[in-house]
This record gives C-alpha cells, sequence and structure tokens, in this order.
C-alpha cells in the first residue's frame, strides 16, 4: 500500500510523510536485509503509488518477479496518525483496490517457481473472496509440494470484524506448520471462549501445527512445542518511538531462523531482537536490520560502534 503517515490530525493540515507499507511486504523486506532470498507475490495498480511501491521493495532486494499489476484498479492506500502520544490512528482505503482483486490464477507462475517457506498473514483474506481464494489456494499448493506454511493471524478490526475473520482463518489451519498470534488473537484461532491460551494452543497442536509462537509485546515471546515444551524469550529493552510493524519484523526474524535451521531458542530470540530494532525506529520497516547489525542489539545503551 502507499502509506501517509502524519505527525499529528490530518484535519489541522498536519505534515506528511510518505512511504509504503504492508505486513507481507514488511516481512520481505525483513527476510531480503538478513540476507535470504524472499519473493512477494502481490497486487498493485498500474498507477505511481504502485510504481513507489515495487520501487521500494525492488531497492530492498526483494524478488518481485511474481508480482502483479492490475490495469483498471488502483492501489490501497492507509494513513496513519499520531493522535495523542504514541497512540496512532490508522484508516484503510483496500475496498476495490488491485491487492482485492487478486486471484490464484496470478499466483500461478510464483506456485511454480517453488519455495521454502511460504508466508502468510490475516490481513489478505480480509480484502475479499478472491484473495481468500488465493490465500487457501496457496495453503493447498504449499501442502501438497512440501513447503512449511506459516501464518500470523495479524487480525485488524478495521478491515474485517472477528466473527468474519475466525471461521476464514480457521479454515486454513489444517495446513498450516507454524501459528504466529499475540495472546489477544489467539481466540480467532482456536478454542471457545471460556478457553485460556493453554486450551488454545493444545487445539492449534492437536490440528497439525507443528508450533504455535506467542507475541506477548514488551514481555517478550514464547513458543509452545508439539511435544507439550514451552520456549521463551524476553524482548530486548529499547527506547520505543514507534510499534507499526513490529510484529512484520518478529516474524521476519522467526522464519530467518527457520531458514537458517537455528533451534527454537536462537530463532526466538533473532524474532525478538528485530521487532526491538523495528520499535526503535519510526517507519514500518525503514529500521529493520541488516544481518551485519544483529548484534547491534548486544550493546549497552549509548554505546558507540568505532
Amino acid at each position: 500500500m502507499l502509506c501517509v503517515h502524519t505527525p499529528g490530525s490530518l484535519t489541522v493540515g498536519a505534515g506528511a510523510r510518505v512511504t509504503v507499507a504492508g505486513a507481507e511486504s514488511n516481512v520481505a523486506v525483513g527476510l531480503a536485509r538478513l540476507g535470504h532470498r524472499v519473493g512477494w507475490a502481490g497486487r498493485v495498480g498500474a498507477d505511481e503509488p504502485g510504481r513507489t511501491v515495487l520501487r521500494a521493495l525492488r531497492g530492498e532486494g526483494v524478488d518481485l518477479r511474481h508480482a502483479t499489476v492490475d490495469e483498471e484498479a488502483p492501489t490501497g492506500a492507509m494513513l496513519r496518525e499520531t493522535r495523542v502520544g504514541d497512540i496512532a490512528r490508522v484508516h484503510y482505503w483496500r475496498a476495490g483496490s488491485a491487492a482485492s482483486r487478486q486471484r490464484p490464477e496470478h499466483l500461478a507462475a510464483a506456485w511454480a517457481e517453488g519455495a521454502r517457506i511460504l508466508h502468510l498473514t490475516g490481513i489478505t483474506p480480509a480484502l475479499g473472496e478472491g484473495p481468500r481464494a488465493a490465500v487457501a489456494g496457496a495453503v493447498r499448493h504449499a501442502r501438497e509440494h512440501g513447503w512449511t506454511v506459516t501464518l500470523d493471524v495479524n487480525h485488524r478490526e478495521r478491515l474485517w470484524g472477528a466473527e468474519q475473520a475466525a471461521p476464514v482463518l480457521r479454515s486454513l489451519l489444517p495446513g498450516v506448520d507454524v501459528v504466529i498470534a499475540s495472546t489477544e488473537e489467539l481466540p480467532l484461532v482456536a478454542g471457545a471462549t471460556e478457553d485460556g491460551e493453554r486450551e488454545r494452543v493444545a487445539e492449534l497442536l492437536a490440528g497439525g501445527a507443528r508450533e504455535v509462537v506467542v507475541k506477548l509485546g514488551a514481555k517478550g515471546a514464547r513458543v509452545h512445542h508439539r511435544d507439550g515444551s514451552t520456549t521463551k524469550a524476553p524482548a530486548r529493552r529499547v527506547t520505543v518511538r514507534d510499534t507499526v510493524g513490529a510484529g512484520d519484523a518478529f516474524c521476519a526474524g522467526y522464519l530467518s531462523g527457520l531458514l537458517d535451521g537455528l533451534a527454537a531458542g536462537p530463532r526466538l530470540d533473532r524474532a525478538v531482537v528485530c521487532g526491538a530494532f523495528a520499535v526503535a525506529c519510526e517507519g514500518d520497516w525503514e529500521g529493520l536490520p541488516h544481518r551485519d547489525e544483529l548484534a547491534l542489539m548486544d550493546a549497552g545503551p549509548g554505546h558507540a560502534v568505532r
């Protein structure tokens, strides 16, 4: 999407910073910066915002051979207003966008290319029936060809409500290997109203997930494994400047650990380190680390690397 970020209310004429955003594209940038080969198979309009999105991703080393352009629909957009302190309010213009018109056939070339990991979020199916069919088709293809499928629930209430999101997301779960969610998002994908985290995680693992990753924000994260064990990692302490995009950075770090074959502890630590980089910088993806920068988080406050 095109992203317009204002430091105050738009109605009072606050100045704006224009950039690009999107959960899946943020993860793609994060993985590319960590040295992985990653492709983004989204859909944009044949317009200046679309060209801006493609230029930004191409500049970050993301493979765009399987991105598609819609000649009839515009690129989606969002407005992010910083309203009170560090509290932001987000407005979306996604209905009727190019991304909302994505169909399974638009992904055929990407599927034929092959992959080790297919990463999905709960945002794409929120855009309409076509994107839902595309996501479901991608999961089926990945399972048939032995790819690892990861799903970040990433619920956006302003795109679709919980009652609409839950059945769609739950229908994808039989094909998902790694479920990533915050504690608030877990009820969307598992359990009944009265259930706690333990019961919801047990249901996901019994349903086929290999592991369930629970994001805890400033408290870090934990991974629940199929054998009943749990791996935990504390958050890294940083000065928070912008929390938007932190979950995507976390996912990029976790997927990087999977691709590198790291054990659960080290890959979870890489995830929280990437999340810390994201919240310590402004922008959805601009502050994401390169691989040789990961160790910077081990330096003390105010330390200068010379």
